[in-house]
């Protein structure tokens, strides 16, 4: 399976998150899965690299040119990929992956990971999704799902697309299980006024 990891390019952040990317990390190649993410050679996103390399797993990194040329292309991926812009960038990673894991991150993690998200609800893709919920970091993305469906802003059944792991473990073992929810293409039924 190939797996996407969404996760954080910052190295400032907590030694808990990084334990539990190399945990990840080292699933992937376990299990046999390639790994595929954002290639640079910061953050979770080497943290994750290079646990899963050390396990065995094949690791392709997909970034933009910018970033290539300013030498924050990962050392330990495989094979990396290098795209135009940041755009591109998601579309080969989506293309590519069987699933998506989000780790914590910040405003670009959120973005890929809510995108693949949009697009599964709209039934462009039936992939699952999982968050890994380190250190109850999601927290209150969740509470914002759930005022979302409480509000009918978004139907519950949108429930089903996604997944929140409390650690890789749980998010590998749903990916190995995984079986996708059928959705209707009907709006909410609005009632005459």
């Amino acid at each position: 399976m190939n797996i996407c990891v969404f996760s954080s390019s910052s190295n400032a952040i907590s030694g808990i998150y990084f334990e539990e990317a190399q945990k990840l990390g080292q699933l992937i190649g376990e299990q046999g899965h390639t790994l595929i993410n954002g290639g640079a050679n910061v953050g979770l996103m080497e943290a994750v690299t290079v646990s899963a390399s050390n396990a065995g797993a094949r690791t392709i990194g997909i970034i933009p040119e910018r970033f290539a040329d300013r030498e924050l292309a990962s050392a330990n991926s495989h094979e990396i990929i290098t795209t135009t812009g940041m755009m591109e960038r998601k579309l080969k990673m989506r293309e590519m992956a069987d699933a998506f894991i989000a780790l914590p991150g910040g405003f670009g993690t959120l973005e890929e990971v809510l995108e693949v998200l949009t697009l599964r609800q709209l039934n462009y893709h039936q992939k699952p999704i999982v968050f890994i919920n380190t250190n109850n970091f999601f927290q209150y993305l969740f509470k914002q799902f759930e005022a979302s469906f409480e509000q009918n802003f978004a139907k519950s059944i949108y429930k089903e697309l996604y997944f929140e792991a409390v650690d890789s473990l749980t998010a590998i073992d749903y990916l190995n299980n995984h079986s996708p929810v059928e959705l209707d293409a009907k709006w909410f039924i609005v009632p005459a006024k």
